[in-house]
């Protein structure tokens, strides 16, 4: 795992949950620049699954290798599916599906680096 992408990742989901609950209490509905946002966000958890997946297949792997597959598998989901359910909500609760997942998001990441690097 790239510890600095690591950060931006959970930088950029705390920014966009303060957006997206901006929006809620503003009582707007989801727009395209929440989507273009969660795009962004979405793009780095992949560019941290892909080097999490060469890291592994290149022999280097976390003591729990299923479970940390399992937790990258969820972040890399996390983002399209909260996109989708928060569009499909035409409401204002449509950015709030998408900022409670972005609060999800940091620690999920957290946890996946606390399985990369075990604390002994």
């Amino acid at each position: 795992m790239v510890d600095w992408l690591t950060m931006t990742i959970q930088m950029a989901a705390l920014g966009m949950a303060g957006w997206c609950l901006v929006s809620t209490f503003r009582d707007q509905p989801m727009v395209v620049p929440h989507l273009v946002g969660v795009a962004v966000l979405w793009l780095l958890v992949i560019g941290q699954a892909v080097v999490s997946v060469v890291a592994i297949a290149g022999g280097d792997r976390p003591d729990q290798t299923a479970m940390f597959v399992s937790y990258l598998a969820t972040v890399v989901l996390l983002p399209p599916a909260c996109a989708v359910w928060g569009f499909m909500e035409r409401s204002k609760w449509g950015p709030a599906v998408i900022a409670f997942a972005c609060l999800v998001l940091p620690v999920l990441m957290v946890r996946l680096e606390q399985l990369w690097n075990p604390v002994v």
